[in-house]
């Protein structure tokens, strides 16, 4: 594992194209980094353009789990960017996949909290799942003799970002992975916050995952960045050594460790939720090989 404490080079004229000639694929996170909220972050149309005419390829590594890699695609073209499904692997893939490969009964069911691109993935990979939005509306009563029912065959409960988590739902969770023989507790990610609009920052999946993990006294199982496990499916389809391939993403503490614990070379930019104090503080001991402003910086320095 690379977790070289050498200070992080500022992108330029000077070094950018020992990187950009020794990478083959670039990947991308989104939120941040490709877009904030609805809005694409300026220059990216174009310097996606320009990299793939270059001969480049493009991976978009998400933690983001509100979407199935379908919707992310949808919302790639309705922003005017061409991407394929296979070129999106986003947390609510892997957390079906980790059920895929590790021979998850298929007669067991699913208890989801997050939205519905887990729901979707959980589907096409052939399993059940509950919860998710539907149960956003939901309430607890809170009375004498009054028992919560949940559902006995739930073999797992997978947690994401919930912009409509309630007490119905951790509730929900908590009893079937306590009372649950063998329930798995998956989480997507624990990102703290994320840009769910362009202007601000909200809370990210990391604060509804604590709050399972206060009333259940579990660790999960983390299946999104820094977490490898995406990678193995990324290598299955697109073949390249990871010293060929290139992290681009604005958090430190998932996208920028999770390209390191692959091997790949690493790129931190600015326009989403680490500033340039965050990454000079001495105290952070996560520095990637290179930082910039935005992604755009690569055309700007390089092309077109």
């Amino acid at each position: 594992m690379n977790t070289a404490k050498r200070a992080a080079q500022l992108l330029s004229t000077q070094n950018i194209r020992s990187l950009f000639d020794s990478v083959e694929a670039f990947l991308f996170d989104c939120d941040g980094v490709i877009w904030k909220g609805d809005k694409l972050i300026d220059g990216v149309s174009q310097t996606l353009d320009w990299l793939r005419s270059k001969g480049k390829k493009l991976v978009f590594v998400t933690n983001n789990s509100l979407k199935s890699r379908i919707q992310y695609a949808k919302k790639f073209h309705s922003l005017g960017i061409s991407v394929a499904e296979d070129e999106i692997f986003s947390s609510s893939f892997a957390a079906a996949m980790y059920l895929k490969v590790n021979n998850f009964p298929q007669e067991k069911k699913v208890y989801v909290i997050g939205g519905e691109g887990i729901l979707e993935e959980l589907q096409i990979a052939g399993f059940t799942g509950l919860g998710g939005p539907e149960d956003g509306e939901k309430r607890v009563e809170l009375k004498p003799n009054s028992l919560f029912e949940h559902d006995k065959s739930v073999g797992a409960v997978v947690v994401g970002i919930d912009p409509r988590i309630n007490y119905y739902k951790l509730q929900y969770g908590t009893l079937c992975i306590r009372e649950n023989p063998g329930c798995l507790f998956i989480a997507t990610n624990r990102d703290a916050v994320g840009h769910m609009t362009d202007l601000q920052e909200w809370p990210g999946a990391g604060s509804m995952v604590a709050a399972m993990c206060g009333s259940t006294e579990r660790e999960p199982i983390v299946v999104g960045k820094p977490s490898t496990f995406m990678m193995d499916f990324l290598l299955e389809k697109f073949h390249i050594n990871t010293s060929k391939m290139c992290m681009v993403g604005d958090r430190l503490d998932t996208d920028i460790l999770f390209g390191q614990n692959a091997g790949c070379k690493t790129l931190l930019v600015l326009s989403g939720v680490t500033t340039q104090t965050t990454l000079q503080d001495p105290s952070n001991n996560v520095q990637p090989d290179y930082y910039t402003s935005q992604v755009s910086d690569l055309l700007r320095l390089l092309g077109p």
